[in-house]
């Protein structure tokens, strides 16, 4: 990806750049992405479906960065004029929990891709809240081929 490929802010539907839908979108807007980093936000709501007791629970955390490396593989998709492939969380290391966000709050998340072969991406994903790190991972995510 060359500096016109990195894109500052998309406006646009994330719902065009993943395979999920309503309830499941952990993803408000794809800020920026380049060949190595991307960045997302999330406002978290009441009626989400990962919310308990007035936080964002764990299982939200980790699909917002495992939807954050989506939005990516959309952007690049949608780029390409290809379809958007659909992704599984294949392992999960290391991961840390330091709190869990409360609705009403806006979370952003990064994920950094480490490496890319044979149709797995290896990322590491950060989300945080009021400028502090909620969670982090490493993510290994299968792509699904188009056959």
């Amino acid at each position: 990806m060359g500096v016109s490929d990195k894109i500052k802010s998309m406006d646009e539907n994330i719902i065009e750049l993943i395979p999920q839908k309503p309830p499941m979108v952990m993803i408000d807007k794809l800020i920026y992405s380049d060949d190595k980093r991307t960045e997302t936000s999330f406002f978290i709501k009441e009626d989400n479906i990962f919310c308990e007791n007035d936080v964002f629970c764990e299982p939200g955390l980790i699909e917002n960065i495992a939807q954050t490396a989506a939005a990516r593989q959309g952007f690049l998709a949608k780029k390409g004029k290809s379809d958007v492939l659909i992704g599984y969380i294949g392992a999960i290391k290391n991961l840390k929990i330091n709190f869990l966000p409360k609705i009403n709050t806006e979370i952003n998340t990064e994920i950094i891709i480490e490496n890319e072969i044979l149709g797995v991406t290896i990322i590491y994903g950060k989300v945080k809240c009021n400028d502090k790190v909620a969670a982090e991972c490493e993510m290994r995510i299968f792509i699904e081929n188009n056959i």
